[in-house]
């Protein structure tokens, strides 16, 4: 219990670090949130289930772990709530159980994940180099997209990425497409940002 403790003061914001939850943004929102519960170490009450019940003949041990377990729970509806626009937040059943209130504000985003796999695919398929930026942030925005797009149970795998990316690239990028196309191994994402 002591490293909850210890996490947690070295912040001083009410959010601390996690973004508002307005709808659109639910899955960078979930991001930040599981970054903030991990540093603090509340993520326990929802990568664990809740301990039965104390009674008088639980141990000391056990009267620890519920006490861990409360304590996280507590602080982890705590941060969710807190970092949910009030409109959002009056539609969402209150629960005590902040698996299950989690759980319950991501159903309210289903639909809109859905709306924005739609937007982030049209982004990713009409996404052509410009000359504006460096070849790598257009790289890491295109491996960005796919990024999201796992997020919302849509992988891309990396050969594919590669290849599409390579198609995104303009015909002044022709040596660097042809220099890719003779090897004889597949560049994974990591390669092909370095290169």
């Amino acid at each position: 219990m002591s490293g909850i403790n210890n996490a947690f003061t070295g912040f001083t914001a009410p959010n601390m670090g996690i973004e508002t939850l307005t709808g659109a943004n639910c899955s960078t929102w979930k991001d930040s949130l599981m970054l903030t519960l991990g540093i603090t170490e509340f993520d326990y009450a929802l990568r664990e289930p809740a301990p039965p019940a104390l009674t008088d003949k639980s141990t000391a041990e056990a009267k620890l772990l519920y006490e861990k377990w409360e304590k996280a729970n507590t602080m982890t509806l705590m941060f969710i709530k807190n970092s949910i626009s009030p409109i959002i937040k009056e539609a969402i059943p209150d629960l005590a159980n902040a698996k299950a209130y989690l759980t319950a504000v991501e159903e309210q985003f289903k639909g809109t994940s859905k709306a924005h796999a739609s937007t982030l695919i049209m982004k990713l398929v009409s996404t052509k180099y410009d000359g504006v930026n460096g070849i790598r942030e257009h790289i890491m925005m295109m491996n960005d997209m796919a990024r999201k797009l796992k997020g919302l149970d849509m992988e891309i795998s990396d050969g594919f990425l590669v290849h599409f990316i390579m198609t995104s690239l303009p015909a002044s990028y022709e040596a660097f497409k042809i220099n890719y196309n003779t090897q004889k191994e597949k560049w994974m994402m990591n390669e092909l940002i370095a290169m």
